[in-house]
């Protein structure tokens, strides 16, 4: 398969990578912690179908020292025993956060869940993450960017 457009192939595109690539730099200079933000990124990235995502963040986490057995269970951590309170928190946050066409949006006990788990500029953090993995996720869909072939560490 291969990609329908190159995000630098056009100015406007370019530009606006520019400003996700900023944003993404203000969520991992957060207190937020780095594994909860690899499996934030994942589970968004399942949900959504967005194969070159779950390729990357996979890989990510992995080359960051997470366990095969963890990132194998984040699509079933409701059922599995290796997650935090604060990751279990972190995740299903992230599910309401990714699933708004269901229609039942982000619930007051997921939000007390979370806030009891992370500070303001974590939450802040973690509420930023969200948007952006979705926003990445729809750009690589919509484009059809293929999967398999990241490497971690290829974008810095």
């Amino acid at each position: 398969m291969d990609a329908r457009f190159s995000y630098y192939g056009t100015a406007t595109a370019g530009k606006f990578m520019k400003y996700m690539q900023s944003a993404a730099k203000a969520v991992s200079g957060s207190t937020l912690p780095s594994t909860t933000v690899h499996l934030v990124e994942l589970r968004a990235s399942q949900i959504n179908g967005c194969g070159f995502c779950v390729d990357m963040h996979s890989k990510e986490a992995a080359h960051a020292g997470e366990t095969s057995v963890r990132l194998n269970l984040v699509s079933a951590w409701r059922e599995a025993t290796v997650f935090t309170d604060p990751e279990r928190a972190a995740l299903e946050l992230a599910e309401q956060g990714t699933r708004l066409a269901d229609g039942t949006g982000v619930s007051d006990e997921v939000w007390e869940t979370a806030a009891k788990h992370y500070d303001e500029e974590e939450l802040a953090a973690l509420v930023s993450l969200i948007a952006l993995i979705n926003a990445w996720n729809r750009m690589n869909v919509i484009t059809r960017q293929p999967a398999g072939a990241y490497q971690a560490g290829q974008f810095g």
